[in-house]
């Protein structure tokens, strides 16, 4: 077994709270807030568009917030280490396009074999190896090109609710070009206030459904195992939770003068995954947008509580988890729109850039292209293919940059 050991003696709860202060308190919340606006809207845009009702949207949010932060308060504490576990996003994207020829229970399905896969990799201390397998610039250009919907979808916002998404994009500019203050009130955080200011201006906030103060019951959905589902899913959200989303955030926390335990993570997202399956949720993953805002500042040994301080807050979002979703829900499309689009607009940014500024660069704009272009063959979905394409493509004529890149993962 290659787990990584917890760091000892661990903390007690009375050191916890002497460790906690309020700049890891504003830390935890800007986190927080950052998850639950954006990455939030982005599952709501998704799941809606694959037919998923408002009962399984709000069952989806609980497991990604409730189970995700117990795990999230378990590591910080048992590592000390500022370490938040949410969701993957551009899984969420994938799955999105998938439930378009794929039923819910298939796809859950796949979060379940999914999950088996990262505790094998996890267990065995594969997870270098199999972060090696698919060059990062292939990787990111499936990523690019499931990602383009959203940028499309902020202009069309503009373009079709322009009252509220223009003015959240002015706010997220200005925050942006404004650096010191940027950094107190984020871009996102202070487009997401000024767009509920600009709908209760416009008064375009349908409560038609009724919304209630009530604890979240998670909805079980019975898995289906079927090879179409298996292996359009099961190898790209392992690559989009490994590589691309834990993968960020081993950077950034390692770039913060932590080491995260790379097995010890790789096996919690496995595990955690295959309990929020259950209730339809998609697979954990190490956040990394969070753990750069918690981990900016502050006293390094003290960066963990804030991470366990965004977990309670999770918890709580959690558990009111279908007033949330009614709340955005009711919401103009534009508002959905925006916030999920400007959330991605960096990621976006950096998938592109990764993908075509470097090696392998003709095999990435085949996976793009062909992920783009989202043509399910054998009824399996465009991602699959893009990276199977971009890679033999990769192999075929760019030979010396794919082995060269391959390697540099590997190291």
């Amino acid at each position: 077994m290659s787990v990584e050991r917890f760091t000892q003696p661990l903390p007690t709860w009375r050191e916890i709270v002497r460790d906690f202060g309020l700049l890891y308190g504003i830390n935890g919340l800007i986190g927080f807030i950052f998850a639950a606006s954006g990455p939030v809207a982005i599952i709501l845009t998704m799941g809606s568009r694959g037919g998923l009702d408002q009962a399984q949207l709000s069952s989806w949010i609980f497991g990604a917030f409730f189970f995700n932060s117990i795990l999230t308060i378990g590591f910080c504490i048992l590592y000390r280490k500022p370490m938040v576990f949410f969701w993957t996003i551009p899984g969420t994207v994938l799955v999105g396009a998938a439930l378009s020829h794929l039923t819910f229970s298939e796809v859950v399905g796949a979060y379940i074999a999914t999950g088996v896969l990262m505790l094998i990799l996890g267990f065995s201390g594969w997870v270098r190896r199999a972060m090696s397998l698919v060059p990062m610039p292939i990787v990111m250009a499936m990523v690019a090109g499931v990602f383009l919907q959203f940028g499309l979808d902020l202009v069309f916002a503009v373009r079709d609710g322009f009252a509220i998404a223009a003015p959240m994009c002015a706010v997220f500019v200005l925050l942006s070009i404004i650096g010191p203050f940027g950094r107190v009130l984020p871009p996102l955080i202070g487009a997401l206030i000024v767009g509920v200011a600009a709908i209760a201006g416009t008064g375009r906030f349908d409560l038609s459904a009724e919304v209630q103060l009530a604890l979240t019951a998670p909805t079980f959905v019975r898995p289906e195992f079927s090879i179409a589902a298996l292996v359009e899913l099961v190898v790209p959200l392992a690559i989009t939770v490994i590589v691309v989303q834990n993968g960020q955030g081993f950077a950034v926390l390692k770039a913060a003068r932590h080491d995260p335990p790379m097995n010890a993570v790789t096996v919690a997202c496995g595990g955690a995954s295959l309990i929020t399956a259950t209730i339809g949720t998609i697979s954990t993953c190490l956040t990394g947008p969070v753990n750069a805002l918690i981990s900016a500042s502050g006293e390094h040994h003290r960066q963990y509580t804030a991470g366990i301080f965004v977990a309670l807050l999770g918890l709580l979002f959690g558990l009111f988890s279908s007033l949330f979703t009614s709340l955005m829900l009711a919401s103009p499309p534009a508002f959905i729109a925006t916030l999920a689009g400007l959330a991605m607009l960096r990621v976006l940014q950096t998938a592109m850039t990764t993908a075509f500024g470097g090696t392998c660069t003709f095999g990435a704009l085949i996976t793009f292209l062909v992920t783009l272009a989202d043509v399910p063959i054998f009824n399996l979905g465009a991602p699959f293919w893009g990276l199977v394409f971009g890679c033999a493509t990769s192999w075929m004529l760019e030979r010396a940059d794919y082995t060269r890149s391959l390697e540099t993962m590997c190291d």
